[in-house]
């Protein structure tokens, strides 16, 4: 007999990876805002009405690679991220689920660069984004242990597949219409992990417990990936220029109003930085696969 899996956040980027390898395993459901969900609800908003018991809920739903512009803005991605959570637990209350993985983010770290950031990094983060999520994990973290449901916290770097979300969306955009360019000589590498990768995990998480980083076989720098991108979009030329040179663009930047470069983006782009994900080597046997061979944008 299948056992019952609860996805929120199924019609996303990462949520569709996750629907799509369990659904031959597992009788799923989602739960979401719009139609093409099981169970149709904004848990932002209400409380959800759940009537089954589930061996486990993935809690993938949540606001993200948006800069907020206004105080409701703010607001929203704790409505989303952490009222979210907190209905959703509500709702759980009557069937508790045996196991319960929250999709959580690097971001809560708060650093713009770093080297091998581990889970026992103090939490740093101050955008809403961070902060929301930093929220939301506390907060599952007491009533996990209140009700003795086992809770997974994933926390990711960028997440590579088909049509992906943020950073990479927008490296695919410029590399495509030739206006993206990288930095020379630049050794600045990212963690990034295959969004295949994180779903075909999740079985390997029913009845554990605990917080991981999930980055990739290696990490990259901003060449490599751009490589692999380029070469699936006809071999489009990425440009190379003199750091001092982007520097200076990037101060500029400053004073134009939708210009693609400024001191916050060449900071991204020209340091480092990566999360180790040791601790989910060993103790749960997380094995990734190459970004060079298995990153397909479509």
């Amino acid at each position: 007999m299948q056992k019952n899996i609860l996805l929120t956040g199924y019609s996303g980027f990462l949520g569709s990876y996750f629907y799509n390898h369990l659904k031959s395993d597992y009788k799923v459901d989602t739960l979401g805002r719009n139609s093409n969900n099981t169970i149709i609800c904004d848990i932002s908003k209400i409380i959800p009405q759940l009537n089954k018991k589930y061996e486990l809920v993935i809690h993938n739903a949540g606001k993200a690679h948006h800069v907020p512009k206004t105080e409701k803005e703010k607001k929203d991605f704790f409505k989303i991220n952490y009222q979210g959570t907190i209905n959703l637990c509500n709702s759980l209350e009557n069937n508790l689920p045996k196991n319960f993985i929250f999709i959580s983010t690097i971001a809560v770290y708060g650093k713009d660069f770093g080297l091998n950031i581990t889970e026992s990094e103090p939490l740093l983060g101050k955008t809403p984004y961070a902060q929301s999520k930093i929220k939301a994990e506390n907060y599952l973290q007491k009533w996990s242990k209140k009700h003795n449901v086992n809770l997974i916290i994933l926390r990711l770097p960028l997440v590579a597949g088909k049509n992906p979300k943020g950073n990479l969306d927008v490296m695919i955009k410029g590399i495509k219409k030739g206006y993206y360019f990288n930095i020379k000589n630049n050794k600045a590498k990212k963690s990034i992990v295959l969004a295949k990768d994180i779903a075909e995990f999740i079985p390997y998480l029913i009845n554990k417990n605990g917080i991981y980083n999930l980055a990739g076989d290696k990490d990259y720098t901003f060449k490599e990936i751009s490589y692999i991108i380029s070469q699936q979009l006809n071999n489009k030329k990425v440009l190379e220029l003199p750091y001092f040179l982007v520097h200076f663009l990037s101060i500029i930047g400053a004073f134009i109003p939708y210009f693609p470069l400024n001191k916050n983006s060449f900071k991204k782009m020209s340091t480092s930085l990566t999360v180790c994900s040791e601790k989910a080597k060993k103790e749960l046997h997380w094995n990734p696969r190459s970004l060079t061979n298995n990153f397909k944008i479509k």
